[in-house]
């Protein structure tokens, strides 16, 4: 087996436990209070772990060029804008309908790859992202009321963006930690990571103190929680930019599909949300998709 799928898994499932402590956040921080949290107290902990490392192995990744920074500060707002959507979503949609409507993301993944670094997707990677696409339409959009007209309401488009922010911040994050000239795939993307929160933690909180006043003050208050946010979003952070740096992000993203199973088995045992057969459905074949995508990737 490929590092990168274990990595992944591994990384989706950090990301899941790290949205089930932002949701429950929600209720004591605002949308941007609850979003800060996860880069606040992640940020220390990815520039302590990328010392660790560089200092244990006696490497470092060489001079980071214009583009290192760049591709990191795109990517950093990018994940931001697409974390308080996502959190936004939580008022709206139980736990599991409302992240699996940021699931068109691998697509979207797909594209800024194309575009941006010049990724290929295979045929059967095209294949496996479709099915596990089908099984998110099932999971997220809601079944019609009794002889009303089905339309797509707004949370779903709020969802869609959401995906593409999170699109774009994995494309750029994968272009910056392959811009490092030297070091270990760990080492590169630590130093990816470090940069990257670091900078939306300064970004995050600048935006607090100008707009939101008196939420850092409530999120500092909040760090039983919020600094459990911090290390499973680090963690997660982590597995994701590793996996970046090993592989196209759209295969990366579209493996990660596999949070809407722990997103779903959290909904029910953790927050006693009731879930419906067609939802249990498209998880199935969320999960087919991913069962797809490792056997035909490449």
């Amino acid at each position: 087996m490929e590092l990168w799928i274990p990595v992944t898994i591994a990384a989706a499932f950090s990301q899941n436990l790290r949205n089930a402590l932002q949701k429950s956040l929600k209720g004591r921080l605002s949308t941007w209070g609850a979003t800060a949290s996860r880069f606040v107290y992640a940020a220390p902990l990815a520039v302590l772990l990328f010392a660790v490392l560089s200092g244990g192995t006696g490497q470092g990744v060489g001079a980071a060029p214009g583009a290192f920074f760049a591709y990191g500060m795109v990517g950093g707002l990018a994940q931001i804008l697409a974390t308080g959507l996502l959190i936004h979503l939580f008022s709206y949609a139980n736990f599991a309908v409302a992240t699996a409507f940021t699931k068109t993301e691998p697509l979207q993944t797909a594209l800024f790859g194309i575009v941006l670094l010049g990724d290929s997707l295979s045929l059967g990677a095209g294949v496996a992202i479709l099915i596990s696409l089908l099984g998110v339409i099932l999971v997220s959009v809601p079944r019609p009321a009794p002889g009303a007209r089905w339309k797509l309401d707004s949370k779903v488009w709020i969802g869609v963006l959401s995906g593409g922010f999170f699109g774009l911040s994995a494309v750029a994050y994968r272009g910056a930690s392959l811009s490092l000239p030297e070091g270990s795939v760990l080492l590169r993307a630590s130093a990816t990571l470090a940069f990257v929160t670091t900078f939306q933690a300064l970004a995050i909180l600048g935006w607090l103190a100008l707009r939101e006043r008196g939420e850092v003050a409530r999120l500092l208050k909040a760090w039983r929680v919020a600094g459990l946010v911090g290390i499973t979003g680090m963690l997660g952070s982590l597995g994701w930019f590793t996996a970046f740096t090993l592989e196209n992000a759209a295969h990366v993203r579209a493996l990660g599909q596999v949070e809407v199973i722990f997103t779903l088995a959290v909904s029910i045992l953790f927050f006693k949300e009731r879930v419906t057969r067609r939802e249990i459905a498209g998880v199935l074949l969320v999960a087919a998709g991913v069962v797809a995508l490792v056997l035909l990737a490449h």
